[in-house]
């Protein structure tokens, strides 16, 4: 039947409004099974006989239009009736809408796909299919973009605009549903109605999220419902919503005149505030409000508690973080005119992810559109699924590396061989690329890089971090192919040419930058402009934290140089005021390569800094997510730059990874958990920690706390699991499935 289904538009060039495809059917006898599977170059909604159908919203989803689309399939058998007529609103969506300052990024008009197979109970069946047959009527959302918001008008009229067109332009593969369902999720009410100094009306649901406002209401017909959308107020108490860009996230609603619910169904906003422009009485209601946070339907897997609010403020963090951009695909950012798939971001973050949640489908599935939008000669570019014309198709060590990190912390949550084995080819190709990728043969070199973006030791305001974007590139270049062969190896694959490259890139990288175990102090360096602005790549140094902690982590030095190299990056701390300069590369292995060297006192110190760099500094400034930049508000309460500042941005919350393996002390020793090192590094700062996770074989708990000077252990071990407990006195045992308690005493 699915080759029988036609791709389908509308008669009349909608543009940003939303158009109903509808038909009608009427069963011959007694149905079995009726399956109804549908997909659009848009967004739809699938109502039967007037009931919405399903549990997603913003179906198809974004993928690698050009190449694949996903179609998702509903069991409507229960729902059929004598006479039935299957509706379906499609609206832009990112397909057609708005990709940064593109508009019609895929295609210039919407276009919809569906077919339904229905079996009946004597065994014979009869197929319906979206045609030129299908009619076409005006809908009642008059306007719907991903970035701007919807306008729904209860009082409009619904008119025929014809019968479908044949869309035979289109030529993507149809895929069933790889990744998750987005969903709604958590319903938040508001905790306060503001009056702002400047007069606003300003609600507040008291958590940044990604999602949108339900508004229950009954107001005089033809009155309106307006609001904008905001993730902060400024330092006056004034809704602020600048850092959105060019995305206008207004909500507007026109009443029935009798009892009407409002929310979104073809776009979504970041947002924890929201500002009433037109409202239809004297006094707001907060009782019509509720904000409903929306991301990709992951089971929650992880958890954490501790004895320090801050710390548990910043896990909350991280994980409102996660929720807010794993929508579909790894966002950057859920407000602004963005909302891009960048890989640097995923591949810092996916093993905190993993830790968090279940995204084993989720970035699976985004992984597979990595695959298919990888050059031939094995490139990556920074933004998947690719936004044709809104971003520079720039190539970057740390974000083309997702090939390799992503695939391997995938398989080390989640033991599974043949997801491996699937991205396998694509970590391959990428290490390919870097043999050739630079001027010398084992390094990558002059390439035009990301480097330790938003790190602040170039400056307070820098896009680009003090590092050598060479170091960077070079040192990626051998992580990734480490990784490479680890994956090749648990596949029963021959490595030995991957092992000789790896030598090779390590002997040169220590050739090059490397000088009496230390690394050189500069290098030249290729300048680097964002948005036409002047060039912000302005100094390349090799003794920075970044650097010294990629040597340290990335095990690009010699042992007996650890000591030296780790000594050098305290004392680089230490010259920051106990504080980091490290930005998206450096941060998220910062505090393993202390820990790794003998400073965990030195990682818990950065861990608890409060003063700006520092994950505490955001908290402290009344942050529900994680931000983008480390001062996207200032001390003074200014912002950072208006083009470019989130509040609601996960990268930096890949800190998790190293609360949960170093401080709780929970780390995989074999794929899936299996086999793991409980080794817990306490410390009073927290007073105590318990940690979770639901593995494959049940839940693994750790869970430590003071009494006095003393350390007393709890631990959750699930059958057919084995862990290897190390105490910090030096005490170890092996424990199998049960549950036991230790003590470390002075």
């Amino acid at each position: 039947m699915k080759n029988m289904a036609k791709w389908i538009t509308s008669p009349i060039d909608p543009e940003y409004s939303v158009v109903t495809f509808q038909t009608e059917f009427f069963p011959k006898k007694e149905i079995k099974k009726a399956t109804v599977h549908a997909s659009a170059i848009g967004v739809y909604t699938f109502s039967l006989n007037g009931a919405r159908v399903g549990k997603g919203v913003l179906a198809p989803g974004w993928t690698s239009y050009p190449k694949r689309v996903q179609y998702q399939t509903y069991d409507v058998t229960d729902a059929l009736k004598a006479s039935n007529t299957l509706s379906f609103g499609v609206g832009s969506g990112w397909a057609v809408g708005h990709l940064m300052q593109t508009t019609h990024s895929y295609r210039d008009q919407i276009a919809f796909i569906a077919w339904m197979d229905v079996v009946y109970a004597d065994g014979t069946s009869e197929a319906v299919a979206t045609d030129a047959s299908w009619d076409v009527y005006t809908n009642e959302v008059l306007f719907a973009e991903i970035y701007n918001g919807e306008t729904v008008d209860k009082t409009a009229e619904i008119r025929h605009l014809g019968k479908a067109v044949l869309a035979a332009d289109i030529k993507t593969r149809l895929v069933a549903q790889e990744g998750e369902w987005i969903v709604e999720n958590d319903r938040i009410t508001p905790i306060e109605l503001i009056r702002t100094p400047k007069g606003e009306t300003v609600i507040d649901f008291g958590q940044n999220m990604t999602g949108y406002v339900e508004v229950t209401i009954q107001g005089p017909r033809g009155s309106r419902v307006l609001f904008h959308h905001g993730e902060v107020l400024d330092r006056d108490g004034n809704f602020y919503n600048e850092n959105y860009r060019l995305a206008r996230n207004e909500m507007t609603y026109v009443l029935s005149g009798g009892k009407d619910v409002f929310k979104p169904a073809y776009s979504f906003q970041g947002f924890r505030y929201i500002r009433i422009e037109e409202y239809p009485f004297d006094e707001v209601d907060l009782n019509s409000f509720c904000a409903i946070a929306v991301h990709s339907e992951m089971a929650r897997t992880g958890r954490f508690r501790c004895g320090n609010e801050k710390i548990n403020q910043l896990y909350h963090n991280v994980i409102w973080g996660q929720k807010s951009n794993y929508l579909d695909i790894p966002t950057d950012c859920p407000q602004r005119n963005e909302r891009l798939g960048w890989t640097g971001d995923t591949q810092v973050f996916c093993r905190t992810a993993a830790i968090n949640y279940n995204v084993k489908k989720f970035l699976n599935k985004w992984m597979n559109d990595v695959a298919l939008e990888q050059g031939k000669d094995g490139a990556v570019h920074g933004v998947v699924p690719d936004a044709p014309n809104a971003r520079p198709k720039r190539i970057s060590a740390a974000w083309g590396d997702c090939a390799c990190i992503v695939p391997w912390e995938i398989y080390l949550a989640y033991g599974d061989k043949k997801l491996l084995a699937r991205h396998f080819p694509t970590m391959k190709k990428w290490v390919d690329y870097l043999h050739s990728a630079g001027n010398e043969e084992f390094l990558w070199l002059q390439g035009l890089h990301y480097g330790d973006w938003l790190a602040m030791d170039a400056g307070e305001d820098s896009y680009v971090g003090a590092t050598s974007n060479d170091l960077i590139a070079s040192a990626f270049f051998a992580y990734s192919t480490e990784l490479l062969i680890k994956a090749g190896e648990a596949l029963g694959k021959d490595m030995s040419e991957y092992r000789t490259l790896h030598q090779n890139v390590r002997r040169a990288f220590r050739a090059y930058f490397m000088e009496n175990g230390m690394p050189k102090e500069e290098f030249p360096f290729t300048e680097i402009s964002v948005g036409g602005r002047a060039p912000v790549d302005t100094v390349r140094k090799g003794v920075t934290q970044t650097a010294l902690t990629l040597i340290l982590h990335f095990n690009l030095c010699n042992d007996d140089e650890r000591p030296a190299l780790a000594a050098k990056l305290v004392e680089l701390i230490r010259d920051f005021d106990m504080r980091m300069t490290t930005g998206f590369v450096g941060t998220p292995y910062i505090l393993h390569a202390l820990s790794e060297n003998g400073y965990t006192d030195v990682a818990y110190a950065l861990l608890m800094q409060e003063k700006n760099p520092s994950w505490l500094y955001s908290v402290t400034h009344g942050a529900t997510t994680m931000w983008e930049h480390w001062n996207s508000r200032k001390e003074d309460g200014t912002f950072w730059s208006t083009d470019m500042n989130s509040f609601n941005h996960y990268a930096y919350g890949a800190v998790y990874d190293w609360i949960f393996g170093v401080a709780c002390g929970i780390k995989p020793l074999s794929p899936a958990y299996r086999e793991v090192s409980i080794a817990p590094q306490p410390n009073k700062c927290l007073g105590f920690a318990d940690t979770s996770i639901d593995t494959a074989l049940g839940t693994l708990r750790a869970h430590w706390y003071y009494k006095g000077d003393d350390v007393y252990y709890e631990f959750e071990i699930p059958a057919g699991m084995t862990a290897h407990v190390t105490l910090p006195s030096g005490y170890k045992t092996l424990l199998t499935g049960g549950t036991f308690s230790l003590a470390d005493k002075n």
